[in-house]
């Protein structure tokens, strides 16, 4: 659970602003009166996002130029992003996006990678895989060599950043090996870049269990980090927590406390919840390791409340992007529709023209009128088409509506999610399911009520039950296996929570339930 929560705030690192990009002289240029308190807000961003915040809103109700609110809109969302605050993030993002049209394409790449970054945290890698490509685009047509290759390299360390949040470390090392020569030439001419490169090598080094080559690299990046003139808050404290979560597994406790201290002042600097749940997670587990009861106790309590805080702003997340990227989808086909228009009126105001010099020249324009009425009858079948796409547009209502099409999409993906495992994933919730499903948290809560009539919690419990009821009869094993095994092999986090769901769902306690299943194992082996 702890690295893919650390990897939420580790992929705001990957655009480290625009001075390093060549980004910066198009914000002098865009912001000519600015220039201070820009250069303020970028010193500021990943030390004390706060502050940040304060001046880009400031900035922000100050400017009216479509141009300078995408840079500003862009700047406030890194701001938001270093703080934890996804669905702040999100919407200040998508914000940038619309305003983003006739601005400079290095800043166009910025939005789209930090919305794919966004995303991708929230589990729509559908989504979040087009804006890569997306960038990609864009990128190919930049002047620049070395700006097009930093790009280019910020691009594939998102990828290999997905494979591994995915548990596809054999895909990232092969993106990676695919990879070392641009990687070798950007860091050569580029000190941030080759900090990002070198953090995620320490990061796959870190999911090949190669432990002690993980911690080079990351007291590598530490010290470029320690320094730089102006500190990197958020950087710092990723690193002490990533150095202290591999102490954990390298079972040095004391030194694993020490370092996650130090990540967890850096946290609070910044006030980052991701962050801190996650310090506080590896604190808690490192004091049980050393049977340190009243430490343990205070740091896992501290642990739960910002886990039950972060649940409910993940879903926030969620429905927020779900809500975004169609209202982008619409806005693309509204365009589409306007542009298609405008063509149709020119097409017909030619064909009325042609139409009546064929009246004067009949003779030569028999043909050409036969393909005019073809060419108006096209035209109006498309028309009719868009707009009965307008037509069809349901205003919001307080009862949720659902479309058919999606409503049949989402249950065979339910279907889908039934025959594999991933119900027994512990990370398994609401809005992760959504994030999957690609869907948002009202619509897939209200299928599984409608065509389950369960909740979601009940709806995922049944599943686990059931699955693991089918391993205890096809599987003689597993009733010799301890509950608590048991209960981590379903996806529940405790050894209680597994019995009482267990009772409720079948009637009899677990272990009651073994004790007849061996029973009539037994009286089986008899009758044969």
């Amino acid at each position: 659970m702890g690295k893919p929560i650390i990897r939420i705030c580790t992929r705001v690192l990957f655009y480290t602003l625009f001075i390093s990009m060549g980004v910066g002289s198009s914000i002098a240029q865009t912001f000519p009166q600015s220039k201070e308190l820009l250069k303020k807000t970028s010193q500021l961003l990943y030390s004390n996002p706060d502050e940040a915040i304060k001046i880009v809103k400031h900035l922000l109700k100050n400017n009216s130029d479509d141009d300078q609110k995408a840079i500003l809109n862009l700047l406030l969302a890194k701001a938001y992003a270093t703080k934890g605050n996804s669905n702040s993030a999100i919407v200040s993002i998508y914000e940038a996006g619309k305003y983003a049209k006739t601005i400079d394409d290095t800043i166009k790449i910025r939005i789209l990678l930090l919305k794919s970054s966004l995303l991708r945290g929230l589990y729509l890698d559908s989504q979040s895989e087009k804006y890569l490509a997306d960038a990609l685009a864009i990128n190919q047509r930049q002047p620049e060599k070395l700006m097009m290759q930093i790009t280019e390299a910020h691009i594939v360390l998102n990828k290999i950043k997905m494979h591994l949040e995915r548990r596809s470390s054999s895909k990232a090392q092969d993106v990676w090996e695919k990879n070392t020569q641009l990687f070798k030439e950007v860091s050569e001419k580029n000190k941030n870049i080759a900090q990002d490169i070198r953090m995620v090598k320490a990061e796959i080094f870190s999911y090949v269990s190669e432990l002690d080559s993980a911690v080079i690299y990351y007291n590598k990046s530490l010290l470029f980090s320690q320094e730089l003139k102006n500190p990197n808050i958020l950087e710092q404290a990723i690193l002490f927590n990533e150095l202290g979560r591999l102490y954990f597994q390298k079972k040095e406790h004391q030194k694993s406390i020490d370092i996650l201290l130090k990540a967890l002042d850096k946290a609070k600097k910044i006030n980052n919840p991701v962050l801190l749940k996650s310090i506080n997670r590896y604190l808690s587990i490192n004091y049980l390791a050393l049977n340190d009861r009243p430490n343990y106790k205070f740091f896992n309590n501290e642990f739960l409340r910002l886990n039950n805080i972060l649940e409910q702003s993940e879903e926030e997340s969620v429905n927020s992007a779900y809500n975004l990227i169609s209202q982008e989808q619409e806005s693309f086909f509204e365009a589409k529709r306007k542009e298609y228009a405008v063509r149709f009126y020119f097409v017909l105001a030619a064909s009325i023209l042609i139409i009546l010099v064929c009246l004067v020249f009949w003779l030569k324009a028999k043909w050409r009128k036969k393909r005019l009425n073809e060419i108006v009858k096209y035209l109006e079948i498309s028309k009719n088409v868009f707009s009965k796409i307008a037509v069809e547009r349901k205003e919001p209502n307080k009862k949720i509506i659902i479309p058919a099409e999606t409503e049949q999409a989402i249950l065979t993906k339910l279907k889908r999610f039934e025959a594999s495992t991933r119900f027994t994933s512990k990370e398994m919730s609401l809005a992760v399911m959504a994030g999957q499903f690609e869907t948002n948290t009202k619509y897939l809560s209200e299928i599984i009520n409608k065509h389950y009539q369960d909740n979601f919690n009940t709806y995922i419990n049944k599943l686990r039950i059931n699955f693991i009821i089918e391993k205890l009869k096809s599987d003689p094993n597993f009733m010799n296996y301890k509950i608590s095994y048991l209960a981590e092999k379903s996806g529940f986090s405790s050894h209680s929570s597994f019995a009482t769901v267990f009772k409720s769902i079948t009637g009899i306690a677990p272990v009651t339930f073994i004790d007849l299943l061996k029973e009539e194992t037994e009286q089986n082996k008899k009758e044969v």
